[in-house]
């Protein structure tokens, strides 16, 4: 074999090996505790994309929360991340726990609004946001954003220092409460949480939401027009005895700034065209919806591959 036919079977083989390689990729999603709804459903997503993209492997690892899911994306350590859009603000413009360093941040998709619940049962005797003053509150771990929102709730309501505070988990405020070591807890997640189902579920135990809908007009003239008020259903939780007015928040799909495009358009458009998948594994995932892309629900750019999918279904967004 003369060396020109060497050369080009050589760099025949080397192009298919090449090509091989790149369809092969390794993917990890910052999901959250075990206890809320990025969790099972950071799981969902990864099983889908592994499962339905040629090549494609990915993973849910369980985080804190959102704060995790932004640092570790915006660090590179994660490539997807669930996140609260008023945490993924701060995140993107360096305010508030991310002073001073901006993280490279961008929005693949608006997923779903999250609700606030603020917690407590009908034995400690806590029947309104005022009743709240004097009293052992968790507001949230330290890796998750519902601390963040919590704290903007309770300056609303003039609050914030008027209550003894207690960083804790979902599934640590509910053990907290049941053993009377806490009289209520604020955790922001999708409807129905499984850990307050939980709790609802106890036998000897009756769950009181309190509304704080209130605070939503507060919250946006100091912060940004994140929130919005809506209701939980009465029927979302065993023993909730009517329906709670409560603050909402965007949760959003980001990636770091690098992510290739087309590795970012074949999330989303793997997200949005699987979607009946992922609400069977937690129906607030019925919410999600072209429409929400291009009404401003999300406050970071969107990365340039999920505006290259939203194109293609004749939306601009920026």
């Amino acid at each position: 074999m003369n060396l020109s036919r060497r050369i080009c079977i050589g760099l025949l083989l080397s192009g298919l090996a090449a090509s091989a390689s790149a369809q092969k990729l390794t993917l990890s999603i910052g999901s959250g505790n075990t206890g809320g709804v990025f969790y099972p459903l950071g799981g969902a997503l990864a099983q889908i994309l592994s499962r339905t993209v040629p090549g494609w492997q990915v993973t849910a690892e369980v985080t804190g929360g959102s704060i995790d899911n932004l640092k570790l994306v915006g660090s590179g350590k994660a490539d997807l991340g669930f996140a609260m859009a008023d945490a993924a603000w701060d995140a993107y413009a360096g305010n508030e726990r991310f002073s001073g360093r901006k993280l490279p941040l961008r929005t693949l998709a608006v997923l779903y609004p999250n609700r606030m619940h603020v917690v407590t049962t009908e034995a400690m005797g806590i029947a309104t946001m005022k009743d709240l003053d004097g009293k052992r509150v968790s507001v949230g771990s330290p890796g998750g954003a519902t601390e963040i929102m919590a704290l903007r709730v309770l300056d609303a309501f003039g609050l914030t220092d008027r209550v003894r505070r207690e960083r804790l988990s979902v599934n640590e405020s509910v053990n907290a409460i049941k053993d009377r070591k806490i009289d209520a807890f604020f955790w922001v997640g999708g409807v129905p949480t499984a850990a307050i189902t939980d709790l609802a579920a106890t036998p000897g135990v009756t769950i009181r939401l309190l509304d704080h809908g209130d605070a939503v007009d507060t919250m946006n003239k100091r912060y940004g027009t994140l929130y919005s008020r809506s209701v939980i259903p009465k029927s979302a939780y065993t023993g909730s005895a009517q329906e709670t007015s409560n603050a909402n928040v965007w949760n959003v799909l980001v990636a770091n700034a690098s992510m290739p495009d087309d590795v970012a358009y074949t999330v989303v458009k793997t997200l949005f065209e699987r979607k009946a998948d992922m609400v069977a594994v937690h129906k607030e995932f019925a919410t999600l919806s072209l429409d929400w892309q291009t009404r401003g629900a999300s406050p970071l750019p969107f990365h340039p591959g999920a505006a290259r999918y939203f194109a293609e279904k004749g939306l601009s967004v920026h």
